[in-house]
């Protein structure tokens, strides 16, 4: 088996392998200013697409701009996500080098989609392929490819521990190449019912405070995972942003989240903004939690409600995802100040973060590798991809992490 490394070598963004020349495992942008997209050229027979993420699907419809037109496989949730970030970066920088794709390349990729479920194995470019539950997002796959000599398990992104959203992989299939995330080779997740706790307490006493909390929030997985929290504890809050659109499509594919139930009382829990008449000004003036995009204020209705609620010492920001280096989100929690419309504003505001990862921490990276000690390891998705592939030669596994732009022969 023959794998290019298009992208995600080294790196977090912009994940793409081909394998045999033929057989494209997601296509996504590493999200910069500019974007950085894979390299190379690809002339492919099928793309498979792991989950609906933009550094795993966000240049997929850019693949359908010439004549091409390759079935895309997927499962139902991530190839609506995947359209849903598609409209999204239309809305924001069509007709800009930010986009590489237009209208429609977007229409055809609803021709072309092919959508599985979960151990269901399907024939792509010659390949046997099935998916299995990643436990990362709501329809997230490995994915394992099959070319009848070699076995590839693409573990994508993955998470071994049960969110309230989705419970955490158990697959382990037969397989002679891993390729695997390592995303948070180096940390070790606090545990998710401690983290719960304190940030229930910590909005709670804000609101008991008269205080208003932002949430900032990735509209995919974490704001849906919020809302479980706040109707699990009666918090109020409403819901802001591109997470109300995606939480409605979830409810429509019941088998793909843990409580389908849960889902849909915390939907209703949960008070939609639409954004008329100033409606955001005046909820930032309540006692209110407000779950809403952007999760690394770059952008989203987050922007609004930040400028109305950083004055008062009284009111709370509560990060809960990773913030990636020159982001809003980082500069805030590492200087007290934001850059919101072009001027840098100081947040008076109390900033916390919480680790409400959807990534396996080192723990559960090596719980997954200890089933493939005879299988070749190659470290991908992650800034010290290198390091960790030489600690787990250390641990005896075969293992290597291979550079941008390398030919692998697996």
């Amino acid at each position: 088996m023959e794998l290019r490394i298009l992208g995600g070598a080294r790196e977090v963004g912009r994940s793409a392998i081909l394998v045999n020349d033929s057989l494209l495992l997601d296509y996504g942008v590493l999200t910069d200013n500019p974007p950085r997209y894979p390299v190379g050229d690809v002339d492919l027979d099928a793309v498979v697409a792991s989950h609906g993420h933009l550094d795993h699907v966000g240049a997929i419809p850019s693949l359908l701009s010439g004549s091409a037109r390759p079935p895309i496989h997927w499962t139902p949730p991530t190839r609506e996500l995947a359209l849903t970030l598609a409209r999204d970066t239309l809305k924001l920088h069509g007709g800009t080098m930010q986009c590489p794709f237009t209208e429609n390349d977007v229409r055809r990729v609803t021709q072309v989609s092919e959508p599985h479920g979960y151990r269901e194995t399907f024939e792509a470019a010659g390949h046997e392929v099935t998916f299995f539950d990643a436990g990362h997002i709501p329809g997230s796959a490995h994915v394992l490819v099959d070319d009848g000599e070699t076995r590839l398990f693409y573990t994508a992104d993955f998470h071994t521990g049960d969110q309230r959203l989705v419970s955490g992989t158990t697959a382990r299939p037969d397989a002679d190449v891993v390729l695997c995330e390592s995303t948070y080779s180096d940390v070790d997740h606090e545990d998710r019912s401690v983290v719960e706790e304190r940030f229930v307490e910590s909005v709670e006493t804000t609101l008991w405070e008269g205080g208003t909390v932002v949430v900032p929030a990735f509209a995919i997985g974490r704001t849906q995972e919020m809302l479980l929290l706040c109707e699990a504890h009666d918090v109020p809050c409403y819901v802001d942003g591109m997470g109300t659109e995606v939480t409605e499509m979830l409810r429509r594919h019941p088998e793909f989240v843990r409580d389908a139930d849960a889902l849909r009382r915390a939907k209703s829990h949960a008070r939609v903004v639409t954004g008329r008449d100033g409606q955001r000004k005046r909820i930032a003036d309540q006692q209110t939690a407000i779950v809403t995009t952007s999760g690394m204020l770059s952008g989203g209705p987050a922007m609004t409600y930040i400028p109305e609620i950083r004055a008062n010492p009284t009111n709370k920001i509560t990060m809960t995802g990773y913030q990636v280096e020159g982001t809003p989100g980082r500069d805030l929690l590492e200087t007290g100040s934001a850059e919101i419309d072009g001027r840098v504003m100081p947040v008076s505001a109390r900033v916390e973060q919480y680790d409400f990862s959807a990534h396996a921490d080192r723990d559960g990276i090596l719980s997954l590798l200890e089933d493939y000690r005879d299988a070749e390891i190659l470290v991908n998705h992650g800034d010290r991809c290198v390091a960790f592939a030489e600690e787990l030669r250390e641990g005896g596994f075969d293992a290597s992490a291979p550079e941008l732009g390398d030919a692998v022969t697996a």
